[in-house]
């Protein structure tokens, strides 16, 4: 199965969820969640996992979880097919 990972710069107690665009190699991600007790995390996940199209299991955090810099890891999808899923969003 493909799999890649993806940096990313969060931003917790926005408005609403929703992806702002690309900050250098890191996608920049506001988060309504505040970042207590991992809840931040969870709603970002579920979140990523909602928008590219892929059950929730398979987007988990490697790196960063008491950080705004991230690393998620994305179980079936590879570089190539992230990036266009991401120039579409």
């Amino acid at each position: 199965m493909p799999s890649c990972t993806l940096a990313l710069k969060i931003i917790p107690n926005a408005p609403q969820n929703e992806i702002v665009g690309w900050l250098g190699e890191a996608l920049k991600v506001k988060i309504h969640a505040p970042a207590l007790e991992g809840r931040a995390n969870d709603e970002l996940l579920e979140f990523l996992a909602e928008k590219l199209g892929l059950p929730r299991r398979c987007v988990t955090l490697l790196r960063g979880d008491k950080s705004r810099q991230k690393v998620v890891q994305l179980e079936g999808l590879d570089a190539s097919r992230l990036k266009t899923l991401l120039g579409n969003l």
